[in-house]
C-alpha cells in the first residue's frame, strides 16, 4: 500500500487519484500544490510530463519526458543501488526539477514509502536523530550544511542503505566529510534530457573511484571533440549529445573533466576551467590553514586584448588583498597539476554568488554582474 506524506500530512493512494476533486487543495501552498499534482498525473497513469531543464549552462527551457523512460530510470537505479520495495526515502530536492521529480516517480514504481518537504539548505534538520529513512538524494550544498550546522544529523545518514548526490561538482571540503561515512554514497552523472542520473561514482568506502559507472544498459561513446554520446533505456534507446568531456575507459566508465562550455581560450590554448577550480580548491583547503577554505568560487574567462580570453578567478566574499592574491597565484604555480597558462590572471569577488533556480552557481550569470 503506497505510504505518502508531504509536510507533515499523510494522503492515501487513492487521495491522490482524486486530488483535483478535493476542497483542500485550494490551502497548500504552491510547492505542495504543484507536487500533488504531479503525484495525481503519475498515479492516474499519464504518458508524457513537461518539466524545466536547471538553466545551469543557458535559459532554462521546457522538455518532455515519455513515463516508459521513467519508469526504465527508476528501476535502473533501484538495481545499481539495491533499493527494496519498503525502503523509506526522504525527499528534499524541488519537485519542479528532475532530481525531485524522479524521487518521486521512484516511491512509486519501486514501492519505497515517501517523506516529503520543501527544498531547503539543510532537510534532515528537521528531524530527530533518531528518524529512520533508508534512501535519500541531497545537493552538494545540502550536504555541506548538514556537516556545518548539524554535524549530529549524519547519523541518520549512516542508517540508510544508500545516498546520492548530484546536480554540481563537489568541493574538496565536501568529500572531506564524505568520507568519514559509512553509509555509501554515490555521486551521480546525468541531466534532465536523460531523466536524472545515467551513472554513478562511489565516492566513499574502499569502493571509491574516481570514475563514473553507468547504468545497466547505458552505452556511452565521445565525440571528436572527447564529449560524451548517451545511448540508453533513458533515452529510448535514442543517442543524446552531451556538452561534457570525458576521458572514456573501455570498460565504459569515465573520468568527468568538465563542460566544453567552460573552455577557456587563451591565445589558442584551451584552459578546462574545472582543471583549474580542483587545484585552487585544494591549495584553498590548506593555505593559511584552510582561513579561504569555505569560500564558493568558480573559473571563468575574462576578456584580453592581446590573447582573447584570460583565465579569472571568481569568489564570494570580501576581496582578498593584491599581495596575498600574488602568493596564491605562486602557490598554484607549484601544484604539477597545472601549466603556467592555467594560472588564473586575476581576481575578482562578489558578496554573493547568483545561483540558478537549483541552487547552482550561474556562471553566466556572474560574469555579466562583473562585466569582464
Amino acid at each position: 500500500m503506497l505510504e505518502f506524506a508531504l509536510n507533515g500530512r499523510s494522503y492515501s493512494q487513492q487521495q491522490l487519484i482524486d486530488l483535483s476533486a478535493q476542497p483542500v487543495y485550494g490551502n497548500l501552498t504552491p510547492y505542495e500544490q504543484h507536487t500533488l499534482q504531479f503525484c495525481h498525473q503519475w498515479l492516474s497513469g499519464q504518458e508524457c510530463f513537461k518539466i524545466k531543464t536547471s538553466g545551469s549552462t543557458g535559459h532554462p527551457k521546457i522538455i518532455t519526458l515519455r513515463r516508459e523512460h521513467m519508469v526504465a530510470s527508476a528501476r535502473l537505479t533501484a538495481q545499481a543501488l539495491d533499493l527494496q520495495q519498503g525502503d523509506r526515502a526522504l525527499v528534499g530536492l524541488s519537485t519542479e526539477y528532475i532530481a525531485g521529480m524522479m524521487m518521486l516517480v521512484r516511491g512509486f514504481e519501486l514501492g519505497l514509502p515517501l517523506t516529503v518537504i520543501p527544498p531547503q539548505r539543510n532537510p534532515l534538520g528537521l528531524f530527530s536523530d533518531e528518524t529512520r529513512f533508508d534512501f535519500t538524494a541531497l545537493a552538494p550544498i545540502q550536504f555541506l550544511e548538514m556537516f556545518t550546522a548539524t554535524p549530529g544529523k549524519a547519523a541518520i545518514l549512516e542508517n540508510m542503505r544508500a545516498v546520492i548526490v548530484g546536480g554540481a561538482p563537489l568541493s574538496e571540503a565536501l568529500l572531506e566529510q564524505i568520507n568519514t561515512l559509512s553509509v555509501p554514497v554515490y555521486h551521480t552523472y546525468g541531466m534532465t534530457e536523460t531523466v536524472s542520473h545515467v551513472a554513478l561514482k562511489r565516492l566513499n568506502g574502499p569502493s571509491a573511484s574516481d570514475y563514473f559507472v553507468p547504468l545497466s544498459g547505458v552505452q556511452l561513446t565521445v565525440d571528436e571533440q572527447s564529449c560524451l554520446t548517451v545511448n540508453a533505456p533513458m533515452t529510448g534507446y535514442k543517442s543524446l549529445s552531451t556538452h561534457d568531456r570525458v576521458d572514456l575507459q573501455s570498460d565504459g566508465s569515465f573520468l568527468w573533466l568538465g563542460r566544453i562550455d567552460n573552455v577557456i581560450n587563451t591565445g589558442g590554448i584551451k584552459v578546462q576551467a574545472e582543471k583549474v577550480e580542483q587545484a585552487l580548491a585544494r591549495l584553498l583547503r590548506i593555505y593559511r590553514g584552510g582561513i579561504y577554505k569555505d569560500r564558493r568560487f568558480f573559473v571563468g574567462p575574462q576578456t584580453h586584448s592581446q590573447f582573447g580570453q584570460q583565465v579569472a578567478a571568481v569568489i564570494e566574499g570580501e576581496p582578498i588583498s593584491p599581495n596575498e592574491q600574488a602568493v596564491i597565484q605562486d602557490e598554484l604555480l607549484l601544484d604539477s597539476a597545472l601549466g603556467n597558462y592555467e594560472i588564473p590572471r586575476s581576481f575578482h569577488f562578489l558578496p554573493q554568488l547568483l545561483e540558478t533556480p537549483t541552487g547552482k552557481i550561474d556562471r553566466l550569470a556572474n560574469l555579466r554582474a562583473l562585466a569582464i
